[in-house]
């Protein structure tokens, strides 16, 4: 049977068409796709697979939309998606990337709070991150406990200090109870493993202590011999007189130094004035705090006093330690003339 020359020319064209759709798609599937630096794309709840093809066009990604549209039909992704926010390097192509979405490997941020924080600067650090989802609007330190769902009656000192990675909308409740769960994860397994002649009787306690400890020195070698001074100083029934449990119980009213009516300002947390710990910690303490809290060193010193380039002079004797202050204070009376 003969072919028609219209029928033939049909034939060449729609083979033709073929080729040039099967070269279209075969570039869809194999050619880069960011071709300049990496970008940033959000799957919005709700967003369909064109619509996440129109976000990409508007970036300037270098695929065919109605070929990425095939794409993601035939490999089953186009209901498959995830929400959330990715970052597309530089080199992928479109398969990659539809990978990336179906897995939802999204982009991470990450909030880092420091050891000695308090608080109200971890509120800060928060609200100032822009892909946090803020839903703490409470200051009340008893609707913050009670939406967080925590064991303890305040927040201070019991979330860990640590950087923590999150995806965009993240709410800060979801990192705080992150940061509470490790918190009471090494908190747990450090009392596991303290000594047994401490004086401290509870983990709660030892979270206290540590915070001030912390506070006092950022020298690592003398973080047991603080906490064997604040020890043997609760064994024997004395005021730990410890200057950050003042700072923190003066609030906004520290403004860079103490004086001498602070120091007898009967706030709950200034251990000048009462003996035992302060109710609770005052800052978030590290691990290496909380282990030297509860591995205190086995010296006699009750005393210490700071020298001046960020350690401690420490003293067994009320007389050693005056002579200690009267040293160093002296020497930074000078230093400020």
């Amino acid at each position: 049977m003969k072919m028609s020359k219209s029928a033939g020319y049909a034939l060449i064209a729609l083979s033709y068409l073929g080729g040039w759709a099967w070269m279209n798609y075969d570039a869809t599937k194999n050619d880069i796709a960011i071709t300049q630096e990496a970008i940033t794309i959000e799957i919005e709840k709700g967003d369909s697979f064109a619509k996440l093809t129109d976000k990409l066009v508007e970036q300037h990604v270098a695929i065919n939309p109605f070929w990425f549209k095939v794409l993601g039909l035939t490999s089953g992704a186009k209901k498959k998606i995830k929400k959330g926010e990715y970052e597309l390097n530089k080199g992928l192509t479109a398969p990659e990337m539809i990978s990336l979405f179906v897995q939802g490997k999204t982009k991470q941020h990450a909030i880092t709070f420091p050891e000695g924080l308090n608080f109200k600067a971890v509120r800060q650090t928060l609200d100032s991150n822009p892909f946090v989802e803020h839903t703490l609007k409470s200051d009340q330190i008893h609707d913050i406990v009670k939406q967080l769902g925590i064991a303890q009656n305040h927040p201070e000192g019991v979330f860990f200090p640590d950087t923590y990675f999150f995806e965009k909308h993240t709410t800060d409740v979801a990192i705080l109870k992150r940061a509470y769960t490790k918190m009471q994860q090494v908190l747990a397994q450090e009392w596991q493993q303290r000594d047994e002649n401490i004086s401290l009787k509870t983990a709660y306690q030892a979270l206290v202590l540590a915070s001030i400890i912390e506070k006092e020195t950022a020298a690592t070698a003398e973080r047991a011999q603080i906490s064997g001074v604040f020890n043997r100083r609760l064994e024997q029934d004395m005021m730990l007189q410890t200057d950050p449990t003042v700072i923190y119980g003066m609030g906004e009213d520290y403004h860079g130094d103490i004086k001498r009516s602070d120091l007898q300002n009967p706030t709950p947390y200034n251990t000048y004035t009462f003996r035992g710990l302060p109710p609770t910690p005052i800052a978030m303490p590290g691990q290496a705090a909380i282990h030297a809290a509860l591995h205190p060193d086995a010296g006699a010193a009750i005393y210490f006093v700071a020298n001046g380039d960020g350690s401690h002079v420490f003293s067994s004797t009320l007389e050693a330690h005056n002579a200690a202050v009267n040293l160093y204070q002296r020497h930074k009376a000078e230093e400020n003339l």
